[in-house]
């Protein structure tokens, strides 16, 4: 599987010293004929995050493990932009560090994208073997709704905009990172929605999101309010 390419996977961390070295882990795991490396961009984390890593890469090398920090939290948007900086690989992965995405779901993704050729394979959790776990009643609407709120008003194509866990052809990825100006949570929606507008082929994949097992949750009100106004200038602009 996948014996002619190599993927970057980007991992934005940020306080995240209990779930970096599972998370990597279980990527080794389930990728174990795979050509691939893994680019932790760490937001100065001063919980040790990158004092995990620089230990991880004793373990499996520094080839395969790309520490890439930046001083301080610069948004999640500019983060992959950094990761895509030092990314050697022809296709990108985007996913979280939190093991709300789990590496099992990696194969298939690359599956999906080698026997559909698209530029773009999602995650999500919103059709048929989809799911969420760990979430209550109101998150779970609150998520629901934003994207059916999206759906309706946007068009993306897409049933799962808001998703954060991703497999990007390297070269497409640079087309439409370089189009978007959301920093925030709003990049995500932004991106896919891009893409679909540029008219590139995205497929998607059926994931269970499974809430964060350590840390606190960086959603808050400031980035539901950001998500509308994003939406506003989504409908305006695309």
């Amino acid at each position: 599987m996948g014996e002619k390419n190599k993927y970057s996977i980007i991992i934005p961390t940020y306080n995240e010293r209990l779930n970096i070295a599972l998370i990597i882990y279980l990527v080794f795991k389930h990728l174990t004929d795979v050509d691939f490396e893994i680019i932790v961009v760490d937001d100065g984390s001063p919980d040790g995050t990158q004092d995990i890593v620089k230990q991880l890469q004793e373990v499996y090398g520094e080839d395969r493990i790309l520490l890439r920090p930046r001083p301080r939290k610069l948004g999640l948007g500019t983060a992959y932009i950094h990761g895509l900086k030092h990314a050697s690989g022809n296709f990108v992965v985007i996913m979280d560090a939190d093991l709300s995405h789990h590496p099992k779901y990696l194969p298939r993704f690359i599956k999906k994208q080698m026997e559909t050729g698209a530029n773009i394979v999602t995650g999500t959790r919103y059709v048929s073997s989809g799911g969420v776990h760990g979430w209550n009643l109101m998150r779970k609407l609150t998520s629901r709704g934003a994207n059916v709120l999206a759906q309706t008003l946007l068009w993306p194509g897409v049933s799962d905009l808001t998703g954060s866990f991703r497999l990007y052809q390297k070269s497409a990825l640079e087309d439409i990172i370089s189009s978007c100006v959301s920093k925030g949570y709003v990049f995500q929606m932004e991106m896919i929605v891009r893409a679909s507008r540029k008219g590139y082929c995205i497929e998607e994949v059926p994931i269970t999101f499974v809430d964060r097992l350590f840390g606190s949750s960086k959603l808050g009100g400031s980035e539901i309010v950001e998500y509308l106004k994003g939406l506003l200038y989504l409908l305006v602009t695309t």
